[in-house]
Order: C-alpha cells, then structure tokens, then sequence
C-alpha cells in the first residue's frame, strides 16, 4: 500500500449479492471481477461534472469531466512504457467528440510523473502535437490494432485495417 496508485479486486457472488443486482445469462460458475484503482494523490486541476442516474435508486453522481479524462488518456499515451492499443481507441473516441483535454490538468499530470517532470514546460496544442508525432513514428500499428480486436464487434473491427502512422497523424491534427 505504499504505492500512489492503490488497487483493488472485488469478486464473484459477493459483488452481485451486495448490489442487489442480477445479470441476464449470469452463472454462478462465472467469473465476475470489478478492478478498482484510486489515485491517492491526483494530479490537480481537473474539472467535474455532475450526473443523475436512476438506477437502482434515483441518485447524483460527481465525476471527472471530459476533458480532465482525456487529458490523463494523453498522459497515459505520451508516458506509459508499453503499448496499450485500447488507450489509441480511446484517443481516437475523444477526437471523434471534438473534446478538448484539459491542458491544466494535463500539465499537472506530466510535471507529476513523466519523462518531462523536472522540466518547466508550457502544455499547449503545439507541444502536445508534436509529442504524438513523434510518438506515432514509433508504434507498431498491428499490435495495436490487435490489442483492441477481441473488444470489437465485427463491424467495428474493419475500421481497424486504416490503423496507421498517416490515420493517427490526421487524428492529431484535428486536436
């Protein structure tokens, strides 16, 4: 627990038997994993946004907002030191959206651990692009593509053929 990052795995029945909820086709034979990780030191600036759901009970729910979200999409993108294809599906959702990172939060993120931490850099569009250009020199564009597959239905999968250095470089230019 001496970790920033604490986790967490709930398991099985017991997840369902203390929600009080059912799952259609459930087996109790089934595996049922929920993974919980908690930042205990988060990098600040984020923003919020407010939610209601009515499910089980009507109830609100305060949440990260888009653009802090995307903005630690972009921190795990430009820093993690393996290749994650689902984190370049998610980039791809978020410029599909026109969502806009939150640069604040995303400044504060890379001066909190990044490769560019001790450095007193200004986070804007044009350092931000210039990062995923050079990041996308050096992906292996069918490991990523291959990484997603099995989450994607077969409709979705053939979108997965233009998954290139040029597709990617167009996304980054819509920022």
């Amino acid at each position: 627990m001496d970790r920033r990052i604490r986790q967490a795995i709930l398991k099985n029945d017991a997840i369902v038997n203390q929600m009080s909820i059912s799952f259609p086709h459930y087996s109790r034979r089934a595996a049922l994993k929920i993974k919980l990780e908690i930042d205990i030191s988060p990098p600040g600036n984020s923003g919020y946004a407010w939610s209601y759901l009515d499910f089980p009970l009507d109830f609100e729910v305060c949440h990260q907002d888009l653009p802090s979200n995307f903005a630690l999409k972009i921190h795990a993108l430009l820093c993690r030191p393996y290749l994650k294809g689902r984190d370049w599906y998610d980039f791809s959702w978020y410029i599909s959206r026109k969502i806009q990172p939150n640069y604040s939060h995303l400044q504060a993120a890379l001066h909190q651990y990044s490769p560019w931490e001790n450095q007193n850099l200004t986070i804007d569009l044009n350092w931000l692009q210039q990062r995923f250009l050079e990041k996308i020199e050096v992906i292996d564009w069918q490991a990523a593509a291959a990484d997603v597959e099995c989450f994607l239905d077969s409709s979705q999968q053939r979108s997965l053929s233009l998954w290139n250095r040029k597709f990617f470089t167009h996304k980054v230019h819509s920022l």
